[in-house]
């Protein structure tokens, strides 16, 4: 909206919105489509809101009302239907093999079993944000498509429990925020199994040698061992491309679990 747009009518412009109601996100809306946008589909929790009256398509997300401030169980919806999306998108193209389509599916509907695992982990949880209610900062660190997932859980703690808290993409840990890292900025990593793991552990080691505390969120096969300075919680287990869902779970149960223990109002 505040820079120079370069239309291209025949692209898809996709606005998700919780409440449907985000000025920012609608003005962009009626920017877009005053440059000849026509192809709009709104990712939304509420049907008869202003954004999804703006759109041609709509998805509505069916999360229920978000009572708190804090969105959460919009977000790990929103999360599921862009992979939805990607599905159908990959499915026009034919880049999709039914086989794939068909996996991809399942995981999905086995997505409720695998978030009542990460529920149960809750006790954990709980001892853990003992050790962060007297910190006055944390720092969040995830590769690739867990970065957004650090960004969220950097959020949500800053939302509710008034820590302040930053979340890094790991790659870029040593160009400045491992400065800050001492025994007192807990340091919460987003650890799955996936390609850019090792290159992750890297980043702890270098955390550990500042003397840095980690909170690991970590797959049971990713061989993160628990240690001095290193307190590891292994998920129950490997998503795939939906792991993001399962870990964003564990990560906004830690904000409301330090929250209760600072005693400031969850919602």
């Amino acid at each position: 909206r505040y820079r120079v747009s370069v239309a291209n009518p025949n692209q898809l412009v996709v606005v998700i919105s919780q409440s449907g109601e985000t000025a920012d996100t609608l003005a962009a809306l009626q920017h877009a489509k005053s440059m000849g946008h026509a192809h709009t589909l709104a990712i939304c929790n509420v049907p008869e809101s202003a954004i999804v009256r703006e759109t041609l398509l709509r998805f509505i997300t069916r999360a229920g009302p978000e009572i708190g401030v804090a969105s959460t169980k919009a977000f790990t919806t929103q999360l599921s239907a862009l992979f939805l999306l990607t599905l159908l998108l990959a499915k026009a193209k034919q880049r999709l093999a039914d086989t794939d389509e068909k996996a991809y599916l399942d995981e999905l509907r086995h997505l409720p079993i695998a978030v009542e695992k990460v529920l149960a982990l809750e006790p954990s949880i709980k001892a853990w944000a003992q050790h962060f209610a007297n910190k006055h900062h944390a720092l969040f660190l995830g590769r690739g498509r867990h970065f957004p997932i650090a960004l969220e859980g950097a959020l949500k703690l800053k939302e509710i429990s008034y820590i302040h808290a930053e979340a890094y993409p790991a790659g870029e840990l040593k160009h400045g925020p491992l400065a800050l890292v001492d025994a007192d900025m807990p340091v919460v990593v987003v650890a799955p199994n996936d390609e850019l793991l090792e290159k992750l552990k890297a980043n702890m080691q270098e955390v550990s040698a500042r003397g840095g505390q980690l909170y690991v969120f970590a797959d049971g096969d990713s061989a993160v061992k628990p240690s001095d300075g290193m307190n590891v919680l292994v998920m129950p287990e490997h998503y795939g491309l939906l792991s993001p869902v399962l870990h964003v779970v564990a990560l906004q149960l830690l904000s409301y679990h330090v929250a209760l223990v600072k005693g400031t109002d969850v919602d």
